[in-house]
C-alpha cells in the first residue's frame, strides 16, 4: 500500500528550491498546502515524543548552563576593568539574551533543525555548517578546560596540608592525584541521555552558586574581611582584556537549540531567556561589587581562593566550587553527545549508541584532564575562550542567521544571502520553472 508521503513526494519535488529559498513561487497551491500538512504533521508527531522539559525545568537547565565559574572571574573583572564596565557586564547580558532568542526564532522557521549546527546548515549551507560545528567543539574543549583547571586550583587549597599516602601513586603530585579523582567523579554524569534527565544536576549547579555567593555575602556582612577597598571607576586599557571573561559568563548558546527543542511549549523560549539571563545577570553583579569592594587590587581571578584559608566560610565556598565542575560536564557536553549520536547508524541499537557515546565522552574527558593539568592559567584561559570563541557563538553567528533566514525583513541581507545560498549547496541548482522565471 503506498503511504501518504509517497504519494505527494512527486507533486512537491520541484518546489523544494522555492521552500528554501523563502520565496513566493507560484506552484501549485495544493501541492505547496499539502506538503506543508504533512510535513507540519511529522514535526508535531517527533517533537511530542522528544519534548519533556516544562517551563521550569528549561529555565533551570538554562540558568544551570549559564551560571558556573563565570561568576568566579567577575570580581577580578571588574576590579580591573573598573565600576563602569558593570555596564559592559549588564549589556553584554541583554545581548546574549536578545541573540538566544532569534536562535529561537532560526529554529521556529526551522523545525527540522535539531542542533546549533543545523541552524547554521539552513542560514549558510554546508559551509555554515563546518564554521558553526568548528566553533562549537573549540568552545566545548576550552570550557572544559576550564572546568577541569578550575577544579585544580580549588581542590588543592581545600586538601592544603593534608598527606596523602598512596605507594602506587608516588610518580603523581597531590594536586595531579585530587584532580584525577574529582574528574572519575563526575565521569557517569557524562553517560546521561536526555537534558530532562539531567535537571538535577542544573539544579545543583544553582545550588553551588547560590552556596558561593552566600559564602561571599556572609564574609562581608559578619566582617571577616572588612569591605573598605574602592573600586576604581574606569581602567580603559583593560576592557578588551576583561570583555572575554564577561562573555564566557554569559557562554551556553550552543545548548540553548537543544533546551528549545526539549521544551513542551517553544513558544515560552525567549520568556525563559528573559527568565535565565536577568537572574543570571543581577547575580554576576552583585557578586563582582561584593567581592571587588572585600579583596580590592589583591582579588584573585577565582574569588574563593583570596577569601581567608582557615574560616569555616571559606571552606564551605570552596567545596562548592569544587563541586560545580562536576554538574557542568554532563550539560556541556551535551551538544556533541547528541550530534554524535545522530550520526550513528540506524541500524545501531539505543543501548549501543548509549555506550558509544559514554566511552567517547569519557575518553574526551581524561585528554581534558591531562591538558588542564598542564596549563595551570585560569583567567587566561576563560579570556582567551570569551574572546575567540563566546562571542562568535553568542552574539555574531546568530545575528547571521537571523538575517539570511529572514532576509525577506532585513533589507540588503536579502541580495546577499540569496547569492550565497544559491552557489553553496548543490541542490539549490535545479529550481523549479517558475521560481527561474521570476528570478
Amino acid at each position: 500500500m503506498i503511504s501518504r508521503h509517497e504519494k505527494l513526494a512527486p507533486q512537491w519535488m520541484t518546489c523544494d528550491a522555492c521552500v528554501e529559498e523563502n520565496k513566493g513561487c507560484k506552484c501549485d497551491q495544493d501541492t505547496q498546502d499539502l506538503k506543508s500538512a504533512v510535513v507540519n504533521e511529522a514535526d508535531v508527531e517527533h517533537h511530542t515524543d522528544q519534548a519533556n522539559s516544562s517551563f521550569a525545568h528549561s529555565v533551570i537547565n538554562m540558568i544551570g548552563m549559564l551560571i558556573g565559574l563565570g561568576q568566579l572571574s567577575t570580581p577580578y573583572a571588574l576590579e580591573n576593568g573598573g565600576w563602569v564596565s558593570a555596564f559592559l557586564l549588564v549589556g553584554l547580558g541583554v545581548i546574549c539574551a536578545y541573540t538566544s532568542h532569534l536562535l529561537g526564532k532560526c529554529l521556529a522557521k526551522s523545525p527540522k533543525s535539531r542542533s546549533y549546527t543545523d541552524i547554521g546548515q539552513h542560514a549558510f549551507g554546508s559551509n555554515g555548517r563546518v564554521l558553526a560545528a568548528t566553533f562549537i567543539y573549540l568552545e566545548i574543549f576550552m570550557a572544559l578546560v576550564s572546568y577541569t583547571i578550575s577544579l585544580h586550583d580549588n581542590l588543592i587549597t581545600v586538601f592544603a596540608g593534608t598527606q596523602l599516602r598512596l605507594p602506587i601513586w608516588a610518580k603523581l603530585y597531590k594536586s595531579q592525584l585530587l584532580t584525577a579523582m574529582g574528574v572519575l567523579v563526575a565521569l557517569p554524569s557524562l553517560w546521561l541521555r536526555d537534558l530532562s534527565s539531567i535537571s538535577f544536576l542544573s539544579s545543583g549547579g544553582i545550588l553551588m552558586s547560590i552556596v558561593i555567593f552566600t559564602s561571599v555575602a556572609c564574609t562581608a556582612i559578619f566582617q571577616v574581611v572588612k569591605a573598605n577597598h574602592s573600586i576604581p571607576a574606569l581602567h580603559l586599557h583593560k576592557i578588551p582584556a576583561i570583555s572575554g571573561l564577561y562573555i564566557f559568563s554569559y557562554a551556553g548558546h550552543i545548548v540553548f537549540p537543544d533546551l528549545y527543542k526539549s521544551m513542551k511549549d517553544p513558544s515560552k523560549f525567549t520568556m525563559v531567556s528573559i527568565v535565565s539571563f536577568a537572574s543570571v545577570s543581577a547575580l554576576y553583579a552583585s557578586l563582582a561589587f561584593m567581592g571587588a569592594r572585600l579583596f580590592g587590587p589583591e582579588v584573585s581571578s577565582q574569588i574563593t581562593l583570596s577569601m581567608p584559608r582557615h574560616h569555616i566560610i571559606t571552606k564551605i565556598a570552596l567545596w562548592a566550587t569544587v563541586l560545580t565542575p562536576m554538574t557542568k560536564y554532563a550539560l556541556e557536553f551535551a551538544p556533541f553527545a547528541i550530534q554524535l549520536e545522530h550520526n550513528l547508524p540506524n541500524s545501531i541499537s539505543s543501548r549501543t549508541k548509549t555506550v558509544i557515546r559514554g566511552a567517547v565522552g569519557s575518553f574526551l574527558l581524561l585528554v581534558i584532564l591531562a591538558l588542564a593539568l598542564s596549563v595551570p592559567y585560569f583567567e587566561h584561559v576563560l579570556s582567551l575562550t570569551g574572546s575567540l570563541v563566546s562571542v562568535s557563538i553568542c552574539i555574531v553567528f546568530p545575528c547571521a542567521f537571523f538575517c539570511v533566514m529572514y532576509s525577506n525583513i532585513c533589507g540588503n541581507w536579502q541580495l546577499g544571502s540569496k547569492w550565497y545560498r544559491m552557489h553553496a549547496d548543490s541542490h539549490f541548482e535545479y529550481p523549479c520553472l517558475y521560481c527561474i522565471k521570476d528570478s
